[in-house]
């Protein structure tokens, strides 16, 4: 067996490599004298397009058929991701007198606050939420700056060091903190990583705009809810601290089902001085997090939530006795020397964890699926751009290696086979299937020969794409040649 295992090969057939006879670095192959069999010159079937769906395919369509908007993002998920994108790049519009600061490196700030005033929330004192953009790197933040603080006591801001090693998929990310007085005061600012028209739980569930009493909410969702909540809980008992921000104006919807945990560390740093024992605190977070369910189950604010007694019963008649159970348990003070853990939350919620892992996979795989295609077309719009720098280049109008003449010439008169269709009466042809497939073929280098021809139909070529390949790429490293002699001459 050693001998065999040595005359194996000991690298795969590449379907890419130009030369397929000698498998560059194969070693000695299998069958030295044999020739009988010649490997595939391109990969099968590639000339097609991304083959991997999510398994929910259209029933009356064939296997081989695609619509064209298969090709791309879902318009309602592109829709929100421009919104996103838009919202991150959004500036305040320039007006003599008014002009935010620049705090440390972080500029071009633009509030988030819906109201005009101030609030004076949970922190004690007024806050403000800002977006800005970071000079070091370029990124997003959010920051939240305390109006009217002043920090007596230099250790209380490096509490946030202990925050800044939480990274959770249900918590707002802190990234660091410190004080200014651009603002003509003592304010103490938070930064936090930026979700995009994100909103928080208050707003979502009880906008100020709506009349009446809205309809329930689905208590699977209420559940999810929990189930994250109650894994960000876990997450920061396990690092030796607390949340203490568990707040339904705190907790933020950054999609849809999808909660965060925000404003964590504020509090650390504001009532450093006034310290209290961490499990105190701990048991606190499991108050909060039933309060924040009761106010969304029972549609009443927060601060209305005097007694959550009265309020148990109301759920009762909307909701399970499991759910009403689990709310309870949260809102009940431990019994004797048995305090309450996130551990043992989150073992209680596991049927419903499961519930929340199974939408998270499907997500995923939806996901996953839509990543296939924008891989895909990431792939053309480089070929396009490759093949664009190439063609019309006027400062090879008098080079006899680009004349009409040349082999180079081709890859112009492909342009317009691709995308310069036009029919038998002249008019001209959209068909993004045509332009797809033979953008495919050209960057497979397949062995199918097409016609071209001229404008003026004076010139015809018959060409393979696997030539048009080889003609794209030594007319793209020329291109870098020249371009690199050029900046060697300039001195770069």
């Amino acid at each position: 067996m050693s001998s065999i295992n040595q005359s194996l090969p000991t690298t795969q057939f590449n379907p890419y490599a130009e030369d397929h006879t000698a498998l560059a670095g194969a070693g000695t192959p299998y069958y030295p004298g044999s020739n009988s069999y010649a490997a595939p010159s391109q990969p099968l079937q590639y000339h097609l397009y991304y083959p991997i769906t999510s398994g929910r395919e259209n029933p009356n369509l064939q296997g081989f058929q695609r619509q064209i908007f298969e090709l791309f993002l879902p318009e309602s998920m592109r829709e929100d991701l421009q919104k996103k994108s838009e919202a991150a790049r959004q500036v305040l519009p320039s007006q003599p007198g008014v002009q935010l600061p620049s705090l440390q490196h972080y500029h071009s700030l633009v509030p988030l606050d819906t109201k005009v005033r101030s609030t004076n929330s949970s922190f004690g004192l007024p806050s403000w939420v800002f977006k800005a953009t970071s000079r070091k790197n370029g990124n997003t933040f959010s920051l939240r700056r305390i109006e009217g603080f002043r920090l007596t006591n230099e250790e209380a801001i490096k509490a946030v060091n202990s925050w800044k090693k939480i990274i959770h998929p249900n918590i707002v990310t802190t990234i660091e903190a410190f004080t200014t007085r651009d603002f003509n005061d003592s304010s103490l600012v938070f930064v936090h990583s930026y979700h995009p028209l994100s909103k928080t739980l208050a707003e979502h569930h009880f906008p100020s705009n709506r009349y009446g009493r809205p309809a329930p909410v689905a208590e699977r969702v209420l559940w999810s809810y929990l189930v994250q909540l109650a894994s960000a809980i876990k997450a920061i008992h396990k690092a030796k601290l607390a949340a203490r921000c568990i707040d339904i104006s705190k907790v933020i919807l950054t999609d849809k089902n999808r909660v965060r945990l925000s404003a964590c560390s504020i509090l650390d740093v504001l009532h450093f001085e006034a310290s209290r024992r961490l499990e105190e605190l701990q048991q606190e977070d499991f108050y909060s997090l039933g309060r924040l369910i009761l106010s969304i189950a029972t549609y009443t604010q927060s601060r209305n939530l005097a007694d959550p007694r009265l309020y148990i019963e109301q759920l009762g008649r909307t909701y399970s006795p499991e759910l009403k159970e689990r709310i309870s348990w949260l809102l009940t003070p431990p019994q004797g020397l048995a305090a309450k853990t996130a551990e043992h939350l989150v073992y209680d919620l596991a049927q419903h964890a499961d519930d929340a892992l199974v939408a998270s996979f499907n997500a995923h795989d939806d996901a996953t699926t839509h990543l296939g295609r924008e891989l895909e077309n990431g792939r053309l719009v480089r070929l396009m751009a490759k093949l664009n720098s190439i063609n019309e280049r006027p400062e090879f109008d008098n080079d006899p290696n680009w004349a009409e003449t040349s082999e180079r010439y081709s890859l112009k008169l492909f342009r317009d086979y691709v995308f310069h269709q036009v029919d038998a009466q002249g008019n001209p042809v959209v068909d993004l299937g045509h332009i797809i497939s033979c953008l495919n073929k050209l960057d497979a280098g397949i062995d199918e020969r097409i016609y071209l021809t001229s404008r003026d139909h004076q010139s015809t070529f018959i060409v393979s794409y696997k030539e048009l390949k080889k003609q794209a790429q030594g007319a793209f490293s020329d291109l870098f040649k020249a371009g690199n002699k050029l900046q060697s001459s300039r001195g770069y």
